[in-house]
């Protein structure tokens, strides 16, 4: 139950109050934050549990009136051009509701966050110039309508795209309903619309630029990170993950500006309680500045006078969802609801009903956003939240959206709130205008327009954009991996294993070298990969302040100012912000750089398939490496930890080349191919490789394998006068190879074994070639490469793998015969790799068993074959299907 103090002395009391007073007046503020800093330290020293949370400041303005800068721009130009905007971003939206229908967009999101933007657009965020690639801006997602229409005051887009607004499939110049890389490559730098993303994005963004500066790699020291999201979008737990990084890290050149107009899709994001307030909280106590604007100018002369603090506690005791009411009921319900006490009214006594519902927001100053920006500006050593209050659906008429719970589903107005648009904000839009929703802009020549582009110069150029500079490196010959090509003689190897000497050759490459990222979830030692420590060092922004315990080690924790490995901890989640940064770095600093991603391959794909989505929409160069992978390599961990599915997932992402090598040679001859692909012929792909943590023998490369290996399929094994096609991939590859030798030694039958590193490859030539001939029937059909591989070599088809059989069936429908898969569904277990390999009937006598009864049905041989063998390799025919449940 929490205390009650009362106070018991209040001339005491007020004598320490004024004594802060007097140190604030002759001392400043800063000395006064010292003391109060001291005061507290030393009471809870002494045990004292104080009530006032020192995370939390007043309801009010960070920066006080007589403190703001003054303001540089032509604030009446600014709002002609801002009006401008404001139109053609919602004259977009329902033109194309109107007109197509159906295509959705948003009307409330950038009416909310439009003087945010234009403020930064005008004054701050810098632009892409010879000497440097500007600023790094995160655009809110849902708010891209209003860089579209900015874009069209710039000439940048034509009137054609805006009325073209989400209908991508029938107009060449169709705009995106969202920021996208790769649908508007030369627009968007980043993919912000699945909510948190971005915030996480921009945090490791911020410190990949550190990364790079302390590396001796690039200048950054001028470059500023901007994000930008809804109060709402806090909820996400990618929002708040990286926060006490930022502050760790000490990323001064990182700013989050958050749009807090208190709403969310259906209603508040707080009703009950001050969404600005636990922001506060949570950003100081994570060590970030934090900045509020919460009023407009229009309250300082009320704020000057409440010289009591009575306004300033009442507004603390409003919850959210009394300011949104307020905001929506205007000036009357104002005066009664939030000056509810004769000491309040008379604060407001001079103002009318209808002054009082024009008090506003700080989001929606142009003077009191920049205070706040030109104060981020000047952060040294520590990250800023900038928390602007704001009204969702701003300008579009409280009747209707304008701080309503309803504003997001808001697509349309009426004529009549139309026309009170325009005259709200000063339009030069005649009736038929307004009918018609046409788009507008001023005259190229007037002071607006001059004023527009004339700031944009100044920054250095439009923003967004998205530039790339063309920069092939020369990646290595194949031949540099030979020690790997030639396999490990008789000692046993991990494809993890090869995995590390295939990066010991590339860190070693003068060319691209410096430019390899390894980026680890704490996991180095488990991989076995702990070499790259003592190699390239671990990065750390101050170096090593201790020495550890293991210094005496040759491979000890090293970590130094320059060090090449990004060991994150256990975030996958910030690991592939990581990995983002570094993937799409040939375009957002001009500066190519190869990240390699190396994790339990079930934390990927299923736990942060979002954010590697949100890699595919930008366009990622780079190499994800699903480590200790497979269902049953991975012995003893269990269902949490095994990965069954990763494969398939992968299949899905269009610009994604999954393979699942079984061997080192393999593994080399991929990441070659993906070096000269990515860096040399910048291709925007990017390439996901398991790697195992099971040791075996390793072979030599056969000859002449290389382009099966890239296309998906080879010839491993051949049998003579061979009867059954064996496929395996992966660690299962090796008991395929032993049930073809089960195949022959106990039953006479020959079989060629495959190695098939890429299932998703063979199927996408696959589809590419089903699609050709269907369309173009009277020509002569085209055979794909999986089928034209087999074509020679008859018999049933078996594939096994250690993913789900749904992996393997990718290539059905390419194959002209009876083909069987074997896979791992159901739930994992704990056991050892052979219990596990045949509870889930990929082990190899399994796979033989399968092959007798696919030419059982063929007509090959006799039932009682099949049935022999079960007995003979003690398989249980009435056990159970390991996806029981």
């Amino acid at each position: 139950m929490e205390k009650m103090r009362h106070d018991v002395d209040s001339v005491e009391t007020q004598e320490w109050l004024d004594a802060l007073a007097s140190v604030i007046k002759h001392e400043g503020k800063e000395r006064a934050a010292y003391i109060l800093d001291a005061l507290m330290a030393a009471a809870l020293a002494e045990g004292i549990d104080s009530a006032a949370s020192p995370l939390l400041t007043a309801y009010v303005n960070t920066i006080a009136k007589d403190e703001e800068p003054a303001y540089p721009g032509d604030l009446e130009k600014e709002a002609v051009i801002e009006a401008y905007l404001r139109w053609n971003a919602m004259a977009m939206v329902m033109r194309a509701k109107r007109e197509v229908g159906g295509v959705g967009g948003h009307l409330s999101s950038y009416a909310s966050v439009a003087t945010l933007y234009e403020v930064g657009l005008n004054h701050f965020f810098k632009g892409q110039v010879e000497q440097s690639p500007g600023d790094l801006v995160y655009f809110q997602g849902h708010s891209c309508e209003g860089n579209y229409a900015r874009a069209y005051l710039e000439g940048r887009l034509p009137e054609a795209a805006l009325t073209h607004f989400r209908q991508e499939v029938q107009y060449e110049d169709g705009l995106s309903s969202y920021p996208h890389p790769w649908l508007m490559p030369y627009f968007w730098q980043f993919a912000t619309v699945s909510l948190g993303l971005g915030l996480l994005q921009g945090i490791y963004q911020a410190r990949f630029l550190k990364y790079l500066a302390n590396r001796g790699l690039l200048e950054t020291a001028n470059r500023k990170v901007w994000v930008f999201c809804g109060d709402g979008e806090m909820d996400e737990a990618e929002s708040t993950a990286g926060l006490t990084l930022a502050a760790r890290e000490k990323l001064d050149n990182l700013v989050f500006v958050i749009n807090c107009n208190l709403q969310r899709l259906d209603g508040l994001v707080r009703s009950n309680s001050k969404i600005m307030q636990e922001l506060e909280g949570l950003f100081r106590g994570a060590g970030w500045q934090v900045i509020k604007v919460v009023w407009d100018h229009r309250w300082d002369a009320i704020f000057a006078k409440d010289q009591a603090g009575l306004l300033t506690k009442r507004l603390t005791e409003c919850v959210d969802g009394d300011l949104q009411t307020a905001y929506v009921r205007g000036g009357a319900y104002i005066r009664e609801f939030i000056f509810n006490t004769d000491e309040l009214k008379a604060l407001v006594a001079d103002l009318s009903d209808e002054a009082l519902g024009e008090l506003n927001r700080g989001a929606h100053d142009p003077v009191k956003v920049y205070a706040a920006y030109a104060k981020a500006m000047e952060s040294k050593g520590v990250p800023t939240v900038i928390l602007a209050q704001g009204v969702k659906g701003y300008g579009l008429g409280t009747a209707t959206a304008e701080g309503r719970n309803v504003a997001h589903n808001q697509l349309d107005l009426s004529d009549d709130e139309l026309k009170a648009f325009r005259d709200r904000f000063k339009l030069p839009l005649t009736d038929e205008q307004l009918a018609n929703l046409s788009l507008i802009k001023p005259a190229d020549n007037s002071e607006a327009m001059q004023y527009l582009k004339a700031r944009r110069e100044a920054l250095g150029g439009f923003l967004p954009a998205r530039k790339v500079r063309p920069l092939a490196l020369k990646t290595p010959e194949l031949t540099v991996f030979d020690s790997v090509l030639q396999g490990s003689g008789d000692r046993t190897m991990s494809t993890t294993m090869a995995l590390g000497r295939i990066l010991n050759v590339l860190l070693k490459d003068k060319e691209i070298g410096p430019r390899i990222v390894p980026i680890f979830s704490d996991e180095v030692r488990t991989f076995g990969l702990e070499s790259l420590f003592r190699q390239v060092g671990i990065y750390s922004s101050v170096g090593q302040r201790y020495i550890p315990e293991d210094k005496e080690q040759f491979l000890y924790y090293h970590e130094v100012e320059n060090g090449q490995v990004l060991e994150e901890g256990i975030t996958e989640a910030g690991c592939m912000a990581s990995w983002i940064a570094a993937a799409t770095s040939y375009a957002t600093h001009h500066f190519p750089m190869i990240p390699f991603f190396t994790y339990y391959s079930m934390f990927g794909f299923q736990r942060v398939g979002d954010l590697i989505w949100a890699a595919s929409d930008m366009r990622a160069r780079g190499f994800l490496i699903g480590a200790t992978a497979g269902r049953t390599t991975l012995e003893g961990e269990g269902l949490q930890h095994q990965d069954g599915t990763s494969l398939l997932s992968a299949a899905t992402f269009p610009s994604c080349r999954a393979y699942d090598p079984a061997y080192a040679y393999e593994m080399a001859v991929i990441i070659q191919h993906g070096l000269k692909e990515m860096v040399a012929e910048e291709k925007d792909v990017f390439y996901y490789l398991m790697a195992m943590n099971e040791k075996y023998l390793q072979p030599a490369m056969p000859k002449g394998v290389e382009d099966g290996i890239i296309r998906g399929i080879y010839l491993f094994r051949a049998g003579s006068h061979n009867k059954v096609q064996l496929l395996g991939s992966g660690a299962i590859l090796n008991e395929v190879v032993a049930a073809a030798d089960l195949l022959k030694q106990d039953f006479g039958i020959e079989a060629n074994v495959w190695s098939v590193t890429s299932f998703a490859e063979l199927r996408r030539d696959g589809a590419a070639v089903e699609r050709d001939n269907r369309l173009h029937p009277e020509e002569e059909p085209k055979v794909s490469y999986v089928e034209s591989t087999l074509a020679d070599h008859a018999g049933p088809v078996i594939a096994a793998t250690d993913y789900v059989r749904a992996y393997a069936d990718l290539i059905r429908p390419y194959l002209n015969r009876p083909y069987v898969t074997l896979g791992t569904d159901g739930y994992g277990r704990s056991d050892t790799r052979a219990q596990l390999r045949h509870f889930f009937e990929v082990d190899r006598y399994m796979i033989a068993v399968t092959a007798l009864y696919a030419l059982f049905k063929e007509g090959t041989i006799e039932a009682k074959q099949v049935t022999a063998a079960m007995q003979k390799y003690d398989i249980d025919p009435n056990q159970p299907h390991p996806w029981v449940v």
